[in-house]
């Protein structure tokens, strides 16, 4: 990878990691730590990234890093905080964020690799080093989770 390669990635696909990570780690700050480690190990293994492989390799990395600021906060968020608001009608997409919070790390991002960034199912299980028959039942399952939390809060949406 050169380093015009390295600059592309960087403008083409911060954007995109900097979403991921903050749906992953529901926190700014850390979310961009997180992208910003992303990029340097990116760097520091340009030699060994083929810069056509560099935004799934990038995807790899912030999906890894996440998982070690989770594992860092083991925080989780409890969906009767949302329903004990006073206005008693919380935000859809606070909600949906909040439900993001009480998947699996796993099943979280395959829903956001999914259903927010468009990627398929292969390319979804080289992220994250699933075969795409578990990509299929993990999404399956997260989407069923969403449906039962969102359900839970008697909200219609």
């Amino acid at each position: 990878m050169t380093i015009t390669d390295y600059n592309k990635a960087v403008v083409d696909c911060s954007g995109v990691l900097l979403r991921f990570a903050r749906k992953l780690v529901q926190d700014n700050a850390l979310a961009q730590d997180t992208v910003q480690e992303s990029f340097m190990r990116l760097w520091e293994h340009r030699s060994k990234v083929d810069a056509t492989k560099a935004k799934s390799w990038l995807y790899t990395t912030c999906y890894r890093e996440s998982l070690l600021v989770i594992s860092k906060q083991k925080k989780k968020v409890s969906l009767p905080e949302i329903a004990d608001r006073e206005n008693d009608n919380p935000d859809l997409k606070e909600v949906i964020e909040k439900c993001l919070g009480n998947l699996p790390e796993v099943q979280r991002s395959i829903l956001m690799l999914r259903d927010y960034e468009g990627y398929d199912y292969k390319e979804i299980g080289e992220v994250l080093s699933l075969n795409e028959s578990q990509v299929k039942v993990y999404l399956f399952r997260a989407r069923g989770k969403m449906k039962e939390l969102i359900k839970d809060l008697n909200l219609v949406i």
